[in-house]
């Protein structure tokens, strides 16, 4: 019988401050931070879409990658992918927040930034 994969439950990313990452998360990209379980380290979950099924988790520890030297474009290094309803919001949000960003070289409607830590997000328009 093969493997029947549902979903992508959580991907999870490394941060150096929780508190500053989730300003990122929560105030910039609008993510609703979950409750997390009693765990003996810092960290947050943030809600991915309105099921509430698939996830972001946030591991505050020390990190292990560099924020210098990394690919201008996010495309180019690992990264986590969220698909929005329409991409406007988001290139507001990044840019009244002077969030740095770069559009697809795809020609895709999407764009790639990074977090206070380095870790890049792409997201992308959902296409009809």
């Amino acid at each position: 019988m093969p493997i029947q994969f549902l979903n992508l439950h959580h991907s999870s990313l490394i941060v150096s401050n929780t508190e500053k990452s989730l300003v990122f998360y929560r105030n910039v990209l609008g993510l609703k931070q979950l409750e997390r379980p009693p765990l003996p380290f810092p960290g947050a979950w943030l809600q991915v879409g309105e099921s509430g099924v698939q996830q972001l988790h946030l591991l505050e520890l020390d990190n292990p990658d560099p924020t210098t030297g990394r690919p201008e474009h996010g495309g180019r290094d690992r990264h986590v992918a969220l698909t929005v309803a329409s991409l406007n919001p988001v290139l507001e949000s990044l840019e009244s927040n002077r969030v740095h960003y770069t559009l697809s070289i795809s020609g895709r409607r999407a764009l790639f930034c990074r977090d206070p830590d380095g870790n890049a997000i792409e997201i992308i328009e959902k296409t009809v």
